[in-house]
């Protein structure tokens, strides 16, 4: 179970599911703006009246949607996931890392030796 449960935290999968989900609203959001954009020239003034209504309205439902989804997603699987990643796999703490701590005791030494 515990390597379960490392393959779920330690790797990018809860990330990349995270992606797909958000990629593919925003993508119904692009397609329902380009259909949007598409009814502002109409070749006729009839068609004008009958489909820039509908083609904003998808848009703005697109839009709700997007937002909401985002919402969803953010207070059920991104916080959460942040949550258990930090209680189970705690980040290392902020310190000097390795290779300036050999130079810092590089040049203490070099000091040393110059007085």
């Amino acid at each position: 179970m515990s390597g379960f449960k490392n393959f779920i935290l330690r790797g990018n999968l809860v990330d990349l599911a995270v992606a797909v989900i958000i990629g593919v609203a925003f993508g119904a959001v692009v397609t329902t703006f380009t259909a949007w954009l598409t009814g502002l020239m109409p070749t006729t003034a009839s068609e004008y009246f009958s489909t820039r209504p509908q083609t904003f309205g998808a848009f703005l439902n697109a839009v709700i949607s997007f937002l909401l989804l985002a919402a969803v997603v953010y207070f059920l699987v991104v916080l959460p996931y942040t949550k258990a990643k930090e209680r189970y796999f705690p980040s290392e703490p902020a310190g000097t890392p390795p290779d300036i701590a050999l130079l810092e005791e590089i040049r203490d030494l070099l000091k040393a030796r110059n007085v």
